[in-house]
């Protein structure tokens, strides 16, 4: 009798564990593609762990960060690409940032980049290149889907390098941004062929330090580059080509006896200076006009606008009120 209810109870724990493994299991094949490739993208971070400890060169010959979005759901695909998905700290949900990422080409690479800078508490803005591709295209606008914080430009351009397309992409995606509900800190503009060589907090540290002032590097203009404002330029863009051609003509001295500099395209804008780039028709909308037939003028504009002597408007209380210059070499 007593054997027999062992038995029974037996048999009864036996189907029960049957039942768990087989639940488990066919919850574990719904999802098996994207835990594969989860594990796939631990191994090859483990080998290359391992590869560098042991002071070796590791070439891998497939993709960490799988892009098969045609093939999962948003869920699915920010699981295996590890995107971080939750605030990391208190520092960094009280100073968010702005982006804007101008690209053109290399789904691959702005994958890994938007991957590299994304974080919940920021807000991206993805401005395309006209000339880009369908197929470039559709693969960004998919991507983007799955991020409430990310978003194509209201308004695009075909990009010449070199020319005030360039320029005007970054300054749509700022006029975006500046209508943005996020409380954005300073805005960052990137490139596709960019990469973040510090994390957000640290980028988020390194920018407080500058005590609310706007990141332009630039110096007086050197030789090589006078002729870029000295000249007139035109944009020449068909089907199979794109550039700046310099001509003989000779422009218009700077509006307003502006001192004209030149330094990076690459800026850290606070959102008071932002506003001022996009609202002031005295200084900066001025600047923007003459140099529309300028050479490469994304690195005049931000620099000399930010080195106005005494004439950085700062929005503060919805007026305006004088403030030192504040440009920082």
């Amino acid at each position: 009798m007593m054997g027999s209810w062992k038995h029974c109870l037996f048999s009864v724990s036996l189907i029960a564990a049957l039942i768990f493994v087989f639940v488990y299991n066919s919850e574990l094949w719904e999802n098996k593609r994207f835990l594969r490739a989860a594990l796939s993208n631990a191994s090859v971070l483990a080998e290359v762990c391992h590869q560098i400890f042991n002071g070796k060169v590791f070439y891998s010959t497939e993709n960490g960060l799988k892009t098969t979005l045609d093939e999962s759901t948003c869920y699915e695909y920010m699981v295996q690409s590890h995107y971080i998905t939750e605030t990391l700290s208190e520092e960094e949900a009280a100073f968010p940032l702005a982006y804007t990422v101008t690209i053109h080409k290399d789904f691959g690479t702005f994958e890994r980049l938007f991957r590299a800078i994304y974080m919940p508490q920021n807000v991206y803005c993805v401005h395309l290149d006209k000339k880009a591709t369908d197929e470039f295209k559709d693969a960004v606008k998919q991507l983007l889907s799955c991020f409430p914080n990310a978003f194509l430009a209201s308004k695009m351009e075909p990009v010449v390098y070199g020319g005030i397309s360039r320029l005007q992409a970054d300054l749509n995606c700022l006029q975006d941004l500046v209508a943005s509900e996020v409380p954005w800190k300073y805005a960052i503009n990137t490139c596709g062929q960019d990469f973040p060589l510090k994390t957000n907090r640290e980028i988020v540290q390194y920018l407080k330090g500058f005590k609310g002032k706007s990141i332009t590097p630039g110096v007086l203009p050197p030789d090589h580059a006078i002729g870029r404002t000295k000249y007139v330029h035109r944009e020449l863009l068909d089907n199979r080509n794109s550039y700046v051609l310099k001509t003989t003509k000779l422009k218009s001295p700077p509006p307003h006896n502006m001192t004209i500099y030149f330094g990076t395209a690459y800026v850290a804008l606070t959102r008071e200076f932002a506003n001022f780039v996009l609202q002031d028709q005295q200084q900066a909308l001025d600047l923007l006009s003459w140099s529309k037939d300028t050479y490469s003028p994304d690195e005049h504009f931000w620099v000399t606008l930010n080195r106005i002597p005494g004439m950085y408007l700062k929005w503060s209380h919805g007026k305006l009120e004088q403030h030192c210059p504040i440009g920082v070499s």
